[in-house]
């Protein structure tokens, strides 16, 4: 059985995915340049760090 934090993480999740759906194409299209943006930020390690193994 699901605990209610879990149905909750569920539930948020399909309202972000309908949101998106609900977009423009053009709108839909600058959220995942935003989200590959933010992506590409995060795997680069800091300047003076190594990456971590993954």
């Amino acid at each position: 059985m699901e605990s209610r934090e879990d149905q909750s993480d569920e539930a948020l999740g399909l309202r972000l995915v309908r949101a998106f759906l609900a977009l423009p194409r053009d709108k839909r299209a600058e959220v995942i340049a935003f989200v590959e943006d933010l992506v590409r930020a995060h795997a680069r390690p800091e300047e003076g760090q190594e990456a971590s193994p993954t």
